[in-house]
């Protein structure tokens, strides 16, 4: 069976079965369960609910691994950081990846007595730093500079010193790349972004191989709270069946997007693993499969010429986040925290007709070069 269509049947009710494909969500704080709860596989809300079960099922099946829900990206993070680190630990961390990945790192794991070390993530410098640590954490791409390191690589360096290989997995999704097949020990996403891609809702998951650390991150789950809602997670599965459309035609709208900036001269540098020019071009087309992902970043040199240009789009929106249907665009810079020029514009590609945003993007730059 083609992979895109084990995604689109993934954690739906059999064919045999009579009802609905796709059970609805469960909303229960409380399930009747008499006598010993070992029993029961339904006892308590924050426990269990089917509605996950089956998204897990789903996950599982795109990340090739153990699959566990989390009520956001970041509360995913938190759980690998949870389950694998302790006072007097060294984890390595990317110096170029998202940032509030790097701020709970230096708050919450330095403050604990966690060696927290950064290296950047280009020419798979975080090697040098494996030395006695317990956990590297890869982005690859980086959010938002595009940065692009060899999965495989890190995942041979680490395992030589015995150290844990956790992948920030967001940007590229399970669909295009496949972290646990090149050896990570986790992968962890933002599903708030391309793969649910809409744009209404905030979640998160990690997935693993080893089915002893799948339980530890759902006691850590069960302990600290961080449980995703019944109607998110139901909304997340329903949108999982489109992922491979959806990101097939993000991807090539993208691809071509990159091209034409890489082409201009008044734009200053373009980011995207899928043209030529880009530092790891050779490496993202070797763990990548059937894109580069939604996202294509670039510099307009100045805060007032990035600011100009969105101003002039016409059906992009300015937004935050990215990897939904709807194409948005932001000056990335105005959030602080990442290494990059006032000028910096984190651009990401929706469904629309390639030709349209085409279309919108070239006019807003002539606009961008007119006078105020």
């Amino acid at each position: 069976m083609h992979r895109d269509t084990a995604i689109l049947h993934a954690g739906y009710r059999d064919r045999e079965s009579e009802g609905p494909f796709l059970y609805g969500p469960q909303f229960s704080s409380t399930y009747t369960a008499p006598g010993d709860p070992a029993r029961h596989s339904l006892t308590y809300g924050r426990f269990q609910n089917p509605t996950w079960s089956a998204w897990e099922e789903a996950l599982g099946v795109l990340e090739g691994g153990h699959a566990v829900a989390f009520a956001s990206g970041m509360a995913a993070v938190a759980a690998v950081f949870g389950t694998t680190l302790k006072p007097g630990d060294a984890v390595v961390l990317p110096s170029d990846s998202y940032y509030t990945t790097r701020l709970l790192a230096s708050s919450w794991l330095g403050a604990i007595g966690v060696d927290v070390r950064l290296a950047p993530t280009r020419d798979n410098a975080q090697a040098k730093a494996l030395d006695g640590a317990r956990l590297v954490w890869v982005e690859t791409p980086t959010n938002p500079q595009l940065d692009v390191c060899s999965i495989r690589g890190l995942v041979d360096a680490a395992r030589a010193k015995g150290v844990l290989v956790a992948v920030d997995n967001t940007t590229a999704t399970a669909y295009l790349q496949q972290p646990l097949a090149l050896g990570a020990t986790y992968v962890v996403a933002s599903d708030t972004k391309a793969l649910t891609g809409h744009s209404d809702l905030v979640l998160g998951h990690v997935a693993t191989a080893d089915a002893e650390r799948a339980a530890a991150l759902r006691a850590w789950r069960t302990q600290h709270g961080s449980i995703p809602g019944p109607m998110e997670v139901w909304l997340a599965h329903r949108s999982l069946a489109t992922l491979p459309l959806r990101l097939s035609q993000q991807c090539r709208s993208a691809q071509v997007l990159a091209e034409f900036l890489s082409s201009r001269s008044d734009v200053d540098a373009v980011f995207y693993p899928g043209v030529p020019s880009h530092p790891a071009h050779a490496i993202a087309l070797e763990q990548m499969r059937g894109g580069f992902g939604p996202v294509v970043s670039f510099d307009l040199g100045t805060r007032e010429r990035a600011e100009r240009f969105l101003k002039s789009l016409a059906f992009v929106r300015e937004a935050t986040s990215f990897g939904g249907v709807h194409s948005t665009a932001e000056r990335r810079a105005r959030w602080g925290g990442d290494a990059i020029g006032e000028g910096f514009i984190r651009f990401s590609v929706g469904c629309e007709h390639t030709q349209d945003l085409m279309d919108d993007v070239a006019r807003a730059l002539v606009q961008r070069a007119s006078p105020v």
